[in-house]
């Protein structure tokens, strides 16, 4: 079974939150590396920055510039490693899977760019199951046809 995860599920795999456990216990019965693409790599790498830059702004939210730090040197080390694998995609073609996606399902289901961005990239990958803790974006991925096993109603 080929699976696409999105930034939320690599979030709670490099730092510990809520959904780690979930995360961690999925990822652990997985044979193969876990898919990426420069895409949700670009948006992980910019989401941890981010949260980095507000703690910097208020101690009480995000997390420490050390923090944002490891995470990104431990997804480059499983990129090394082969626990993450990097499979290029064709751009061009999320982008038009993205348009007819959004043409049919965000007047509907208020969806966001990259939300749709992630499930039109796990379509173009042909993959059979989406992991994300995003309800929305889950819903989007099963009326894509595929499984959302991390789903929570």
């Amino acid at each position: 079974m080929k699976t696409y995860p999105d930034t939320s599920f690599l979030c709670a795999l490099y730092r510990t939150q809520d959904n780690s456990p979930q995360a961690l216990a999925y990822r652990g019965q997985m044979s193969s590396p876990l898919i990426v693409t420069r895409l949700l790599l670009w948006e992980f790498r910019q989401s941890v920055r981010f949260q980095a830059f507000r703690h910097s702004k208020d101690p009480d939210v995000g997390y420490p510039l050390a923090e944002a730090e490891r995470m990104i040197a431990k997804v480059a080390e499983h990129l090394r490693t082969d626990s993450l694998k990097l499979v290029e995609i064709d751009i061009l073609s999320v982008m038009i899977i993205g348009d007819r996606v959004s043409k049919t399902r965000t007047f509907t289901g208020g969806h966001r760019s990259f939300d749709i961005l992630h499930v039109s990239t796990a379509l173009a990958l042909d993959a059979d199951a989406f992991l994300s803790f995003d309800t929305n974006q889950n819903s989007l991925a099963i009326k894509g046809g595929m499984t959302a096993p991390l789903n929570r109603p």
